[in-house]
């Protein structure tokens, strides 16, 4: 099940949100009615008061409504929302508990990297936790300014490139989130896609233990020559598959690619048809990456999307 949105939230943090956005909802409708409502009546009320002779009525003195209307229930309003926003934040954590998971998030133009320090794993642009344990998700940037967003976990938060902020949420049950990008960072910002992977305690434990292993072997001649070129096309350069290669620093890390839903940070499906077409030349599916266009002929390309299919 993916949720989707800020009303439809799926943990303690999101529940606070919505609470707050139904409130000030109803608040804003009620205010609205009262409003109609009054104005209608005075309408009416001015149409039965006119002198028929000249069509004019005389002027009721006003101050009663400007006293009431302008000033008093303005500021119901307003101390309402602010004695409503004054709990969300009260509600809201700020530090981690000493129980919580620690996930390192990394914004690049873009993508996400996805980092867990206690656990040993990177991967990108998905991130799984356990269901009903506290989560610090601990935001930098590795660029410019961006801002980590999950709407059915919680609010949002910048990630800097001069520092590092921490955002605690936590997911009540199993299911998958999508988040994204919310502060503009360039042409691709819109294309900045995020997936959180709630599930229980157990299955998170497997996934962290699949994770921590190196990348796959190669199966097959066609894999095989895959494996070889991926040094020889300066993909290492950028990428790091653990066991192959451990220098790349600039794209995402691939050891276990071909268990992500999405390439591209959510650009396209990662299908054998559209990973090709990254690999041939990403600015077709997402214009301004830093990756280039690969010169490889279809023989070569065939053989590295082979290897890189293997990546479980």
């Amino acid at each position: 099940m993916l949720a989707a949105g800020a009303l439809e939230p799926r943990g303690p943090v999101a529940e606070t949100i919505a609470d707050l956005w139904w409130f000030m909802f109803a608040l804003g409708l009620a205010v609205f009615v009262v409003f109609a409502a009054l104005l209608g009546a005075s309408l009416i009320r001015r149409r039965h008061e006119e002198d028929p002779s000249t069509g004019e009525r005389a002027p009721d003195a006003p101050s009663r409504w400007l006293i009431w209307g302008g000033v008093v229930l303005p500021l119901v309003v307003v101390t309402a929302v602010f004695g409503a926003t004054v709990v969300a934040m009260r509600d809201t954590p700020t530090t981690a508990p000493s129980e919580a998971l620690v996930v390192e998030v990394v914004g690049h133009q873009w993508w996400w990297e996805v980092r867990y320090p206690e656990e040993g794993v990177t991967t990108a642009n998905v991130v799984h936790v356990p269901v009903g344990r506290p989560v610090a998700f601990r935001l930098s940037s590795a660029d410019v300014i961006h801002s980590f967003w999950v709407p059915s976990l919680g609010g949002k938060m910048d990630a800097l490139p001069d520092g590092t902020n921490t955002l605690v949420l936590q997911a009540d049950e199993a299911g998958e989130h999508r988040g994204a990008c919310a502060e503009f960072c360039g042409l691709q910002h819109a294309r900045m896609d995020l997936l959180v992977v709630a599930e229980p305690a157990e299955g998170f434990a497997a996934w962290v233990a699949g994770q921590r292993e190196l990348a796959a072997e190669a199966t097959g001649a066609l894999a095989e020559r895959g494996r070889e070129l991926f040094g020889d096309a300066r993909c290492a350069s950028c990428h790091v598959i653990r066991g192959l290669t451990e220098v790349g620093v600039e794209g995402p890390d691939l050891t276990h690619l071909a268990s992500r839903p999405t390439i591209g940070a959510g650009a396209a499906g990662n299908t054998a048809m559209e990973l090709a077409e990254w690999i041939a030349d990403p600015h077709t599916v997402k214009e301004g990456v830093k990756m280039p266009a690969t010169d490889l002929d279809e023989e070569d390309r065939a053989a590295l999307l082979a290897y890189l299919e293997g990546l479980e």
